[in-house]
Formats: C-alpha cells, sequence, structure tokens
C-alpha cells in the first residue's frame, strides 16, 4: 500500500509540473493562436537557470549560488520570459507553420547551447547535486516527495488562479479577439504585435517555472532532459484535455503522463527483453495515436473551450 501511495505521489507531482507548462502553452495557443514548437527549450532555460542559482558551487562551472528554492524558480520565470521576449521580437511576425518551424529551431539551438557550452551548463554530464528544499524538512522519501508535491500543488493553483482571472480579464478577451481575427482587433484600436508578444512570453515564464520544478525535484539537470519528445507531450497534453480551458489544460496533462507511464509500465512486462530498447519509440506511438484519435473523434478535447455569448447578443436573440 505504501508502494502505491509513493507511486501516486510521484506521479502526481510529475503530472502537475507538467500542467503548469501545457497551462502556459494554453495562453499562447488556447488563447491567443501561437503556434509555440519550442516548448521544450523554454523548459530548459528554466530548468538550467534554477540548477545554476539553487546548486552547489562546481569546479570549472559556472553558477553554484546556493539561493533558496523560492529564487531559483522565480530566476527560471524571468530567464526564461527574457529569452522569449527575444525570440518574440524575432518571430512573432510569422504566422501559423512559419512561427512553429521557427521555434522548434529556436529549442534545438538552445539544447545545442546546452550540449557545448560546457562552462555553463556542463556539458554531457550535465549539473548533479541540485537541492531539493522538501530533504531538509522530513525523513524518508515518501515524507519528502509528499512536501515536494504540496509545493508543486500551491504553485500549480497560483498559476491556475492567476491565469483564469488574467483571461476572464479585458486584456484576456483582448486575446481571443486577436486569435479570431487579427484585423478586426487591430481596427478597434488594439496592438496585435504587442499582446501577442506579453501572451507569448507569459507562457514561456510558466515554461521556465515548469522546468524549474522538475529538475528541483530530480536533482539533476542535463541537455537530454528536454529533446524535442517533450514539446510532443506539452502540445498532446493540451490538445487531449482542450485549449482555450484551463482546466482542460491540468486534466489533459494528467491522462497524457498518465498513459505515458503506464503504457511504459506494460510495455516493460510485457514486451520480450531483446525489444526493450524501442520500449520509447513504442510509448511515442501510443500517444501519437491517442493525438490522432483526439482529434478525430473529439477536436475540442476532453473539455472545450467554454463559450461566452455577449449579453448584448443573448438580448437581440
Amino acid at each position: 500500500m505504501i508502494g502505491v501511495i509513493s507511486y501516486l505521489i510521484f506521479f502526481l507531482i510529475l503530472a502537475l509540473t507538467f500542467g503548469i507548462a501545457v497551462m502556459g502553452l494554453n495562453l499562447q495557443w488556447g488563447f491567443t493562436g501561437l503556434f509555440n514548437a519550442g516548448v521544450a527549450g523554454f523548459l530548459a532555460v528554466g530548468g538550467y537557470t534554477h540548477a545554476i542559482l539553487t546548486g552547489p558551487a562546481r569546479d570549472a562551472v559556472f553558477g553554484g549560488f546556493e539561493l533558496p528554492f523560492v529564487v531559483g524558480l522565480l530566476g527560471a520565470m524571468l530567464a526564461s520570459g527574457l529569452v522569449a521576449i527575444v525570440v518574440g521580437l524575432v518571430t512573432l511576425r510569422l504566422r501559423d507553420e512559419y512561427l512553429a518551424v521557427a521555434t522548434f529551431g529556436i529549442a534545438v539551438s538552445i539544447q545545442l547551447v546546452a550540449v557545448n557550452w560546457e562552462y555553463v551548463t556542463g556539458g554531457t554530464l550535465g549539473l548533479i547535486g541540485i537541492p531539493n528544499p522538501s530533504k531538509g524538512l522530513a525523513d524518508g522519501p515518501l515524507r519528502q516527495n509528499a512536501i515536494y508535491l504540496g509545493m508543486v500543488v500551491l504553485v500549480a493553483v497560483l498559476a491556475y488562479v492567476g491565469l483564469q482571472r488574467i483571461v476572464q480579464s479585458p486584456w484576456g478577451r483582448v486575446l481571443k479577439a486577436i486569435r479570431e481575427d487579427e484585423v478586426a482587433a487591430a481596427s478597434l484600436g488594439k496592438n496585435p504585435t504587442r499582446v501577442r508578444l506579453e501572451s507569448f512570453v507569459l507562457g514561456c515564464a510558466l515554461m521556465g517555472l515548469s522546468g524549474g520544478l522538475y529538475v528541483g525535484f530530480i536533482g539533476f539537470v542535463g541537455a537530454t532532459d528536454f529533446l524535442p519528445i517533450i514539446t510532443f507531450q506539452i502540445w498532446t497534453m493540451l490538445i487531449v484535455g482542450g485549449s482555450g480551458n484551463m482546466k482542460g489544460a491540468l486534466l489533459g496533462a494528467a491522462v497524457v503522463w498518465g498513459v505515458w507511464t503506464g503504457s511504459g509500465f506494460a510495455i516493460s512486462k510485457i514486451v520480450a527483453p531483446e525489444w526493450q530498447a524501442q520500449s520509447g519509440a513504442l510509448q511515442a506511438v501510443l500517444i501519437g495515436l491517442i493525438l490522432v484519435l483526439t482529434l478525430l473523434m473529439r477536436p475540442k478535447g476532453m473539455i472545450g473551450e467554454d463559450v461566452h455569448v455577449s449579453r448584448h447578443a443573448a438580448d437581440t436573440t
């Protein structure tokens, strides 16, 4: 029984951590219509920043400032936001597939920098010894993970409540207006370029926060932690859960991560040992199949976007 509880806590930590990144992507795509295919890159920026700020001093490697955990998370958000400003100023005038290709290329570039800039990222060896604050608050991995889960839940709730207020505000309605008809929004005096940049930066800051939480939990960061498959997973979580709805983003994160981890366990028990090396590919195929079925059978996801009708329009019907 303790093993089951321990696994559920572990599962929820990662599901909610990824759920924060999904909510950031939802702000960009679900509410603004920005196709960000570089999610893994912004997760990496946040993860490495958190590791540099909170990790121990290392020979011949930059960082090791041993700052508090909260400072590391704030730094992760700030670094990802700053990178997003630079990226956004260059790419947000692009549209649709052009924006997707540009952001994907930037994510790949970030990964290559992580592999080769050894002085900052540790290169292929990565950065180890990143402190987990829960280890100083309790004894035993079960209690420590339960405390860390409480931290992640708190952060996820704050992110959810904050985003809900944002998307229901006048600024949030401008996001939807730009998503639906950018020309019409501009004709009403709005600045689509500025608003798109603001949405992009805020969404990427949340991805950086997710990366910081992830690295703080596992205690290690390396370039292989942020491969393009992470972007695919985050996008699948959003589509399955339902874009344009923060509840759907969190639900999709839990469902897809559950399928990913559950299929990995099933493959390890069913597939012959000589085929175990291909288990990751089989998991990706399964997630891809779920994505295709969702798009065909339930294109709005498990929880579709809430439809709001203007009070004035309702009065005329």
